[in-house]
């Protein structure tokens, strides 16, 4: 926490109170550094440097300071070129590169900051701060500031839960953060669902000196990378196919062997896709042996992808270890995931990722490799085919021909319609038709179906894109990387990286490592022409299935994505009879507890009369896209009402295994 005039000592206990509060994301360790003006603290899980990493760390002279969350994979080249230029190294953690590098490049650092990072550093010379965060979003980073006895002070942390511990922070509801869940299923920054709390967005740093800054200069969020794509007929066409996959599968490679370094041992997930078998096909390559492998299996019908998994593992010489999660985990653990998170997370595939990273942990290994992000890239979801079908409907010009049908589906599947106006808004944002939102705003509408009172006025009057800070060469682009923009920029910090990445599986003490997260990845896939990320309407992450014809067997390659999730149906009246016979009696009342008019009406964001209806629905069979979306709705009524009730104090329901945190 800094004094933003630079003068007053923190108040004492606060910084120690916010690391205790995150001790589960650095059980090895704690360092704390106090100046006149500011506090620091950092909890360490000890991955490179294991005896000489402790933090905060200086330059040779203490001049400069820095505390660090996460890896910077160059560490060796990187510090080989800082001796090189004079700079003296004491320990043998990449934390060291930090203040060296600013002492060297000073705002330049960050073209050579590789990898997944946040980053708070100190110059003691000229009283500078730094507050910065790595280009995907991987390392989550929180800051407020507040007012206390006429002194601004600026507080941060990786996560708000850390924040809430000062003392110093009211605890809110920031009704456009709940739009964002709302609206996206996400929380992509840099708004939240905390009033006052914000996201650094990835690729940003802020950046002031103690002593002539104001609160507003402070966080005032500055740009070093974006995500970017050539302009409409530059992207580079790919027209010799062994060189264009050659290259993909070399800058993959060795995006493999960066993560691969560590101190420590390092495990990989293993869904039986084509993302996780091929890193894990390319890690055994890299390591000379097979990477010990996790793997969740959803124990519900249609849902259990443990088969292919197992293919997958035989091929590859591996032994996963099964993780199994079904209705009754989903029930149980989600108040959890919902602590975990820190906003309501729709997404119930999540709670898979927190029972692995537990058993990654229980297994006694700090870090793991996933093949998440590649879906972000290489237009991996659904809703990048979907937009291959239908969007020629809206490229008529003066025909609202794509609005009329879409009217026209909404009434055959029952749900809520919404006036051309928005849908014209909505289009003028995103830069034209955009697949990501067919999808997306189809859920959505579950906004007019479910809020009620001042939260509803609120929220339907005004779009949660209107806060995502967007790039103004969008319309530059090819049609299809401005949809795959929205993605990356939305869902991939908002959600695969927070509620399915760092907070679950920090929330166990491990890092997660992202292959089709390195920066020479990434950079690869923005340049290549759409057509090696979807062939035609079916062939999706074309160039990396090209790759993995190398590596992995022509089943494992080219098997069709499946949207990985726990099963929806388990929010149905707890009084219903499941299909074994038996009443439903699994300790799981807190379903119906937040769901009761009474705590509806408490917390008043949502219509008792619109749930209640949800639910009787929901307990008849039934299936189809409507359906899907009112599971999705009655999902984020629960996950909403559960994160009120654990973070603002809600006292909404009983949690025999669970404690709120407000």
């Amino acid at each position: 926490m800094f004094d933003l005039s630079g003068e007053r000592e923190a108040p004492a206990g606060v910084v120690p109170a916010m690391a205790q509060a995150i001790l589960h994301r650095g059980p090895d360790e704690d360092g704390f550094l106090e100046r006149p003006g500011f506090q620091l603290a950092n909890r360490r899980l000890s991955i490179v440097g294991l005896a000489d990493g402790k933090q905060p760390i200086a330059n040779e002279d203490r001049s400069i300071w820095t505390v660090f969350n996460g890896e910077l994979f160059e560490y060796h080249d990187k510090r080989a070129e800082l001796e090189a230029k004079g700079h003296v190294f004491r320990t043998h953690t990449d934390t060291e590169l930090i203040p060296h590098l600013w002492e060297e490049y000073r705002e330049k650092m960050f073209d050579h900051l590789r990898g997944q990072f946040a980053i708070c550093l100190w110059d003691s010379r000229t009283n500078e701060v730094i507050l910065t965060r790595d280009r995907a979003g991987i390392c989550p980073l929180f800051y407020t500031t507040v007012r206390r006895d006429g002194t601004d002070w600026l507080l941060f942390a990786s996560e708000m839960k850390a924040l809430f511990a000062s003392g110093m922070v009211e605890r809110k509801p920031d009704f456009q953060g709940l739009n964002h869940i709302l609206t996206f299923f996400a929380m992509p920054g840099p708004t939240t669902v905390f009033e006052g709390v914000k996201c650094l967005i990835p690729g940003r740093y802020l950046h002031f000196k103690l002593g002539q800054t104001t609160p507003e200069q402070a966080v005032r969020q500055k740009i070093y990378w974006q995500i970017s794509y050539p302009d409409w007929g530059q992207e580079d066409y790919g027209w010799d196919e062994k060189r264009t996959v050659d290259g993909f599968e070399q800058v993959l490679f060795q995006a493999v062997k960066r993560r691969l370094f560590a101190d420590v041992p390092v495990v990989s997930y293993l869904s039986g896709g084509v993302d996780s078998s091929l890193v894990v096909a390319m890690s055994n390559k890299a390591l000379g042996r097979p990477i010990p492998t996790f793997t969740v299996a959803v124990k519900s019908k249609g849902l259990n992808e443990e088969s292919e998994a197992l293919f997958a593992a035989k091929h590859l010489g591996c032994q996963p270890v099964i993780v199994d999660c079904g209705r009754e985990e989903l029930r149980a653990g989600y108040p959890e995931l919902i602590e975990a998170a820190e906003f309501p997370v729709v997404d119930t595939s999540c709670l898979g990722l927190l029972h692995l990273a537990r058993s990654v942990h229980e297994h006694g290994y700090k870090v793991v490799l996933t093949g998440e992000g590649a879906d972000e890239w290489l237009a991996g979801y659904s809703w990048f085919k979907i937009n291959r079908l239908v969007g020629w409907m809206d490229r008529i010009p003066g025909l609202p021909l794509g609005y009329a049908l879409r009217r026209s589906f909404l009434t055959i599947t029952g749900q809520p319609s919404f006036p051309y106006s928005s849908y014209r808004h909505t289009q003028q944002l995103m830069g034209g038709h955009n697949g990501w939102m067919d999808l997306y705003g189809f859920m959505s509408l579950n906004k007019l179906r479910f809020l009620t009172g001042e939260i509803r006025d609120i929220l339907v009057g005004r779009s949660a894109l209107e806060d995502l800070e967007l790039p103004a060469d969008l319309n530059r682009w090819h049609p299809f990387n401005r949809q795959m923009y929205f993605g990356a920029r939305i869902m991939l910090p908002g959600h695969l990286l927070a509620s399915k990445g760092d907070r679950i599986a920090m929330h166990s003490s491990v890092e997660s490592r992202y292959v089709f997260l390195d920066e020479d990845v990434i950079d690869f896939m923005a340049k290549i022409h759409p057509r090696w990320k979807l062939r035609g309407i079916s062939k999706d992450k074309f160039i990396e299935r090209r790759v993995a014809e190398r590596w992995l067997p022509y089943e494992i390659a080219w098997r069709k994505k499946h949207m990985f999730r726990a099963p929806m149906d388990s929010w149905m009246k707890k009084t219903e009879i499941e299909n074994n016979g038996a009443p439903a009696s699994r300790g799981d009342d807190w379903i119906d507890q937040v769901l009761s008019t009474e705590s509806l009406r408490k917390v008043g964001y949502f219509d008792p009369v619109a749930v209640t209806a949800a639910r009787e629905k929901l307990s008849r069979p039934g299936r189809g896209l409507g359906r899907t979306s009112l599971e999705m709705g009655l999902t984020a009524v629960i996950a909403t009402q559960l994160w009120h009730h654990l973070y603002l104090g809600g006292k909404l329901c009983e949690l025999p295994a669970q404690k709120s945190v407000a």
